[in-house]
C-alpha cells in the first residue's frame, strides 16, 4: 500500500506542467521525491517566521499580547487585508501572526519581521538544521528580487518545520497547540485540502504563490494518526494546473490516512 502511494504520486508528478518536489511523512513511513531541491519559498517562509515568533514568546523576549501600531506608510500589497484597513490601526503580535498565516498577510509579515529581527529568523532556520532554507528579504521587496535576493526552502525543510510545530520539544504544549490552531484556520484551501472532508480530519496548511510557483504544506490528523506533507512546484506557465497537481496529491494522502490500518 505504501509503495503504491508513492507510485501514484510519481504518476501525478510526471503529468505536471511544472517542476515538482514532494515530501511526505506518515505513521511508520516517510519518503520524498526531490525533496531536497531548493525553491523560491514564496509564502512558505512564513512558517519559520511563525516558529520564531512563538520561540521568542516562550523565551519572554516578546509577549503575544504586545500591541503593535501599523502605520499606513508601512503597509504593502499582495496577499492580505491590512493594506486596505483604516489609517489608525493597532494589533497584538498574536493578531499579526494569525493574519500572516491564515490570509498570508504581507503587511503583518513585514511588521513581524521588524519586531522579531531578520537575523533571529535566519538563526532559527540554522538551529533547526534547515539545509535549503534562507530568509533574505521581506515581503513585496521587488528591489531585492531584481538584485537576485530571495527567500528559499525545500520540501524536506518544510516537513521539518511542520514536525517541530506539531511535536517538537523546542516548544511547550501550549505553544504547539496555539500554532496548530492558527494553521487550522487557514483561509486558502484550494490546494492540499480541496478534496478532503474537513469534518473527518484536522488539517492545517500554508500555501505559497509567486509567478510560475505553487506550493502548499500541511499537517493532517485523523484519529491517532498524523501526516506531514509538502508539495513545491515551479516552472508553471499557468497556476491552475499546479493547484490541481497539489490537490490530487493531497487527496491521495487523505485517502491513505483514513483507510490505512497499519
Amino acid at each position: 500500500m505504501k509503495n503504491i502511494l508513492e507510485y501514484k504520486i510519481r504518476e501525478i508528478m510526471v503529468r505536471s506542467k511544472g517542476r515538482v518536489s514532494v515530501a511526505v511523512e506518515l505513521p511508520y513511513h516517510s519518503f520524498h521525491i526531490d525533496g531536497d531541491r531548493s525553491y523560491s519559498a514564496a509564502s512558505l517562509i512564513k512558517i519559520p517566521i511563525l516558529l520564531e515568533a512563538f520561540r521568542q514568546a516562550q523565551e519572554g523576549d516578546i509577549f503575544l499580547s504586545d500591541m503593535v501600531t501599523i502605520p499606513k506608510e508601512g503597509r504593502v500589497g499582495g496577499a492580505g487585508v491590512l493594506v486596505s484597513l483604516s489609517d489608525q490601526l493597532t494589533l497584538t503580535i498574536e493578531d499579526l501572526v494569525t493574519l500572516m498565516i491564515i490570509v498570508s498577510d504581507n503587511t503583518a509579515t513585514n511588521f513581524l519581521i521588524d519586531r522579531l529581527g531578520s537575523n533571529a529568523i535566519q538563526e532559527l532556520c540554522h538551529s533547526l538544521k534547515l539545509k535549503h532554507t534562507r530568509f533574505l528579504r521581506k515581503m513585496m521587496d521587488f528591489e531585492a528580487l531584481e538584485q537576485g535576493v530571495n527567500n528559499y526552502t525545500s520540501a524536506l525543510d518544510i516537513i521539518t518545520c511542520l514536525k517541530v510545530l506539531d511535536i517538537g520539544k523546542e516548544y511547550c504544549q501550549t505553544s504547539r497547540w496555539k500554532m496548530l490552531h492558527i494553521l487550522g484556520q487557514q483561509q486558502f484551501d484550494t490546494k492540499l485540502p480541496s478534496r478532503m472532508d474537513r469534518e473527518a480530519v484536522y488539517i492545517g496548511n500554508k500555501t505559497g504563490e509567486l509567478s510560475g510557483v505553487e506550493h502548499d504544506c500541511a499537517i493532517i490528523k485523523y484519529r491517532e494518526k498524523t501526516a506531514y506533507i509538502a508539495v513545491l512546484i515551479d516552472g508553471l506557465g499557468e497556476t491552475e494546473s499546479g493547484k490541481d497537481t497539489i490537490a490530487q496529491i493531497g487527496k491521495l494522502i487523505y485517502d491513505f490516512l483514513i483507510k490505512d490500518n497499519s
